[in-house]
């Protein structure tokens, strides 16, 4: 008796929590009126309808806006003849030790 009191005390504590998710559903969502989230450094969004999106009801989705290929973009490389090259990052305080690169391969690493 006390096991069945139990299981249906449970199921309908269980029931009451569940609530209808605020998202809506997916054949309501068309390319016309589709919100994208932020694009990942992978290119990676979302509509308001992705059931991906569930892992960010707690907290929200964190994107580094510091994409490599913007980086990149702002700064290009440097073409060097030598056999080793440094990059001396800044000031000593900062933290950042001179770090050497060995180019003496016969590839090429960037163009």
């Amino acid at each position: 008796m006390n096991r069945l009191v139990t299981s249906r005390l449970s199921r309908a504590l269980c029931a009451t929590r569940r609530t209808k998710s605020d998202l809506p559903v997916r054949k309501d969502v068309t390319p016309e009126n589709a919100v994208f989230d932020k694009v990942t450094h992978t290119g990676q969004a979302w509509d308001q309808a992705d059931y991906r999106l569930q892992r960010f009801d707690i907290a929200p989705k964190q994107i580094n806006p510091n994409i490599a290929q913007k980086l990149i973009a702002e700064l290009p490389p440097i073409a060097s003849d030598d056999r080793v090259v440094f990059c001396d990052g800044g000031h000593p305080a900062l933290g950042h030790p001179r770090v050497y690169i060995n180019l003496h391969y016969c590839i090429t690493f960037a163009q």
